[in-house]
């Protein structure tokens, strides 16, 4: 029995080396990434690039449902956002409230024709409306199918080479889309890019536009600052560094979309729609051979709101997770084959065994550790080494994460919020970090009890004094 115990605490440690020792590697690597971000922002003008003749023309497609206290102002943020030539494309996907009706008032709707660009399958489309005060904006309402449907509704109506993907909330800051396309003007094989999102809670939002940046006064979306700091910038500028990013948010990223069509579109029975296409992209381009680049740009470039209640905060992390399982189980067919480069050598295994199933031996590896606390089984040299590994490191990578933010774009201006943000770093690795575990292992329940619920997250709007 000692001997079991002993192995059993000798693999849970080593699990936690390897992966904060993994996270570790990837700070180093984000820390070079960032430096030659800045060095590439300095020379880039966006005032210039505007006044470009050569910039390509977007589609801004945002698929929406049951939003009609949102979606007025949502949309507004969207016709706000400096860039030549654009248009926004918004999906109603069969909503059952006053959505399109506040739609069809507030921007003079009017029924007219457009012909599909492509045929991805899809729920019945009812109607296609333009806006008779904003000739750029279209509605498309069509038969609920999910937001993957919706999605692929939009690409079918997109007549430009380019869309980027939305979440109805999602508020794009005025120079979002003229940074996040520099990389398909540097590179022609660009495929996607992804932008870093931020946690709009708290902040002052006028006219579809952040003023003011400022922390959440609810602690639950405060954990949630730093986490999408430290996601965003080890989760993904480090895997761009590499040349192995995989995950493009669904609230905010830019893609071709010939590539996009030619791999069938969003997948409607997937509850992470953007990791599986993301994936799915990658396959099929290894696989016939073709130069092709996914890229990931660190600027503040979207805003979103998160959940602010633990009940909401689990759906979504529930649905997150379940979704990953899916998607590497899918794409499994890439894991530690050198057909598929750096993404199936190195950016798959990390996150199929650290990330997707190591949640297991992450979650036993907290509650082993407070029993055995408990019970005096632990040996100071082994209690010591587990802390060190386990709550330490994250520390230090959460630590890491404000300052690369403060050294480097410093949004957060406010001598306070920097505080709080220091604090935070801490605090989070005490119970909010097990609670995520915990709610993971839920999602990969969920998984195999085959749930296929997308879940509900109730959302207070922006410039809420709660959020």
């Amino acid at each position: 029995m000692n001997a079991l115990l002993q192995w059993t605490t000798y693999v849970l440690i080593g699990y936690f080396v390897v992966l904060n020792g993994g996270y570790v590697f990837m700070s180093i690597i984000t820390f070079w990434g960032v430096v030659r971000y800045r060095y590439v922002l300095d020379a880039y003008n966006p005032e210039e690039a505007l006044a470009s003749e050569s910039l390509p023309s977007i589609t801004l497609i945002a698929p929406t449902y049951n939003e009609e206290s949102t979606c007025v102002a949502s949309i507004r943020a969207f016709l706000n956002v400096d860039y030549p030539n654009f248009e926004v494309l918004v999906v109603n996907d069969g909503s059952t409230d006053a959505t399109l009706e506040r739609l069809r008032n507030t921007f003079k709707l009017q029924p007219t024709s457009r012909p599909p660009t492509s045929d991805l399958p899809t729920e019945s489309i009812r109607q296609v409306y333009r806006s008779r005060t904003h000739p750029d904006l279209w509605v498309i309402d069509k038969e609920n199918g999910g937001k993957a449907d919706a999605l692929n509704a939009g690409v079918n109506f997109c007549e430009t080479s380019f869309f980027c993907a939305m979440d109805a909330d999602t508020i794009v800051e005025r120079e979002g889309l003229i940074r996040i396309v520099r990389p398909f003007l540097e590179n022609t094989s660009t495929v996607a890019v992804g932008g870093i999102i931020r946690v709009a809670n708290g902040c002052t939002i006028q006219s579809g536009r952040v003023q003011n940046v400022s922390m959440p006064q609810r602690l639950l979306s405060k954990l949630q600052v730093v986490e999408y700091l430290r996601a965003f910038f080890f989760g993904r500028l480090g895997w761009d560094t590499l040349g192995a990013m995989v995950i493009i948010s669904g609230a905010f990223g830019m893609f071709r979309r010939e590539t996009v069509v030619e791999v069938g579109g969003y997948e409607t029975d997937s509850v992470t729609e953007d990791l599986e296409l993301v994936l799915r992209m990658h396959r099929w381009l290894r696989e016939r051979g073709e130069e092709y680049r996914v890229r990931f740009i660190p600027d503040p470039v979207a805003w979103t709101e998160v959940p602010s209640t633990l009940s909401g905060l689990g759906s979504q992390r529930d649905r997150w997770h379940r979704g990953m399982v899916d998607s590497m189980i899918r794409h499994q067919r890439m894991l530690l084959n050198p057909r598929y480069g750096r993404v199936g050598l190195l950016a798959y295994p990390f996150f199929y065994f650290l990330e997707t199933f190591g949640v297991i031996l992450e979650f036993l590896g907290y509650a082993w550790f407070v029993v055995a606390l408990a019970t005096g089984t632990l040996s100071a040299p082994i209690a010591l080494a587990f802390f060190l590994v386990a709550f330490a490191l994250g520390m230090a990578l959460s630590l890491s994460a404000v300052a690369m933010e403060e050294l480097s774009f410093h949004r957060y201006q406010k001598t306070s919020d920097l505080l709080q943000l220091l604090l935070l770093s801490i605090l989070d690795n005490f119970g909010y970090r097990q609670l995520n575990a915990w709610w993971r292992i839920k999602g990969l329940w969920s998984y195999l009890r085959s749930k296929e619920e997308w879940g509900t997250i109730e959302r207070t709007g922006f410039n809420t004094s709660n959020a």
